[in-house]
Formats: structure tokens, C-alpha cells, sequence
């Protein structure tokens, strides 16, 4: 049985002050938790319902499982239909974000990006291109808000998330820096080398002017319609496409 105090814990975690407060965030549905068991992230426990029994039977016996009914699983999820695994697990502590790790490699830079969705996309989009390390503008939103755990399908696991001043970190990092901006180089024939950072602004406003200037090369992809913009996480995933399809030739 569940208690209550237990219940008002995970149900404050849908709160970004509470999982900082308390360390820990939320991710529900077996394949979720499992990628986090498998990346080594600390599980503080995994409640789950007994039509979950047979699948927890392939995850470490070192974890904290304990078995929910059904109407404790819905009190305590954030999701219309509860996938009857949910863990509470601690934030990463990832080491501070050093130049050196980033070399030789492409990188996301996220310029106020706020819909938890495409945070969610774009960190799956990451983890499927081999991009291993997104920097985030601190109004970004919450990597862990568990719309956009949710919507990571476990991807989360497999990539750094880093929040900083993206003012005073950009430049001290010393790699090339491809702004997505509506005017530059069409990103179809451009040359983005061997490593570099990708940067990608807000939904409405774009990239912030003070952060444009940090810009290396502008680079567009060409409109051939009338849509006014693009979708960040669509945007995001053409870069990523690109990049990865020069770098394979």
C-alpha cells in the first residue's frame, strides 16, 4: 500500500521546484524506466501494477519494486492512462560542461525552446543522430517535466542535458557555431565540417539578437511553400538529417 505522504511526493514532482527541491524526477511506462536502469541512473523505487510482473522479470533485482493497484497508479501518475510502471528517480549530476568533450562532434544549443513536446522530440531526435550532449538556455524548458520525459520514449537517458548562460558559455567552448536563421546559406549546400555547435531559437521569437551575434554562419533551410516557419523540432531534426548525411559521404 501506498501512503499518502508517498502519493504528495510524486504528484510535487510534476512541479519543476519540487524536483529541484527534492532531487528527483518522475518516468512512467516500462521502456522509459528501463532505459534509465540501463544508463545507470540512480532508482529510488519502481512501483508498478501486477499486469507489469513479467516485464520487470528482465530488470536488475537490486532496485526497489514495489506492486500498486490500480487506483493507487492513477492517483500518483500525470498521465491520462498510467502505463502501469512509474519510477522515481534521481537527477544526474552531470560533470561541469567542458570544451574537450565537445570536440570532433556536433552539438545542440537550444535558445529559449518552451513546449515540452519539442523538447521531448528534439532529445529523440538527438539520441537517434548520435548527438550526445544539448545546452540549454536556462528558460528553456525543464528537460525533466515529465511531458517531456514522456515524450523522449526513453532518449532522455542517453543524452547530457546541460542549463547555462548561453551568453558567456558559447564563446568560451571555441567551436564553430550554425545559427537556423530565415536568412543565410541554404543548409543543402553548405559546409558544416567536422564538429560545431547547432543552434536553434524559441518557437515565436527565434534566436535571441544578443545570442545571433555569437553566431559563426547563418544557415537557412530554403522555403518553397508559404508556411511562415518551421517547427523546432522539425527544424532541429533537418539539421540533423543533413549534418549526419554530409558526414556519411
Amino acid at each position: 500500500m501506498v501512503s499518502k505522504s508517498q502519493i504528495s511526493l510524486i504528484k510535487s514532482l510534476q512541479q519543476k521546484k519540487f524536483r529541484r527541491e527534492h532531487h528527483l524526477f518522475v518516468a512512467e511506462g516500462y521502456k522509459s524506466v528501463s532505459e534509465f536502469i540501463a544508463a545507470g541512473y540512480q532508482i529510488n523505487i519502481v512501483y508498478h501494477t501486477v499486469a507489469a510482473d513479467a516485464k520487470l522479470h528482465n530488470l536488475s533485482k537490486k532496485i526497489n519494486f514495489q506492486e500498486i493497484t490500480e487506483v493507487e497508479l492513477q492517483k500518483m501518475s500525470g498521465l491520462t492512462t498510467p502505463q502501469q510502471v512509474l519510477a522515481v528517480i534521481s537527477l544526474p549530476k552531470w560533470p561541469q560542461l567542458s570544451p574537450d568533450a565537445l570536440k570532433g562532434k556536433f552539438s545542440l544549443v537550444l535558445d529559449g525552446v518552451q513546449d515540452p513536446g519539442n523538447l521531448g522530440t528534439i532529445i529523440r531526435t538527438a539520441d537517434w543522430f548520435g548527438i550526445h550532449h544539448i545546452i540549454c538556455s536556462d528558460d528553456t524548458v525543464d528537460a525533466y517535466n515529465p511531458k517531456v520525459v514522456q515524450a523522449t520514449m526513453g532518449s532522455l537517458a542517453k543524452v547530457k542535458i546541460y542549463y547555462t548562460d548561453l551568453k558567456t558559455v558559447l564563446p568560451a567552448l571555441n567551436l564553430p557555431i550554425f545559427g537556423a536563421m530565415l536568412n543565410g546559406e541554404n543548409i543543402y549546400t553548405a559546409h558544416f565540417g567536422s564538429e560545431g555547435l547547432i543552434l536553434m531559437g524559441n518557437e515565436g521569437n527565434g534566436i535571441r539578437p544578443d545570442i545571433q551575434t555569437l553566431i559563426t554562419q547563418n544557415i537557412t533551410i530554403p522555403r518553397l511553400g508559404k508556411a511562415e516557419s518551421l517547427n523546432v523540432s522539425i527544424a532541429t531534426a533537418l539539421f540533423c538529417s543533413e549534418i549526419s548525411r554530409k558526414r556519411l559521404k
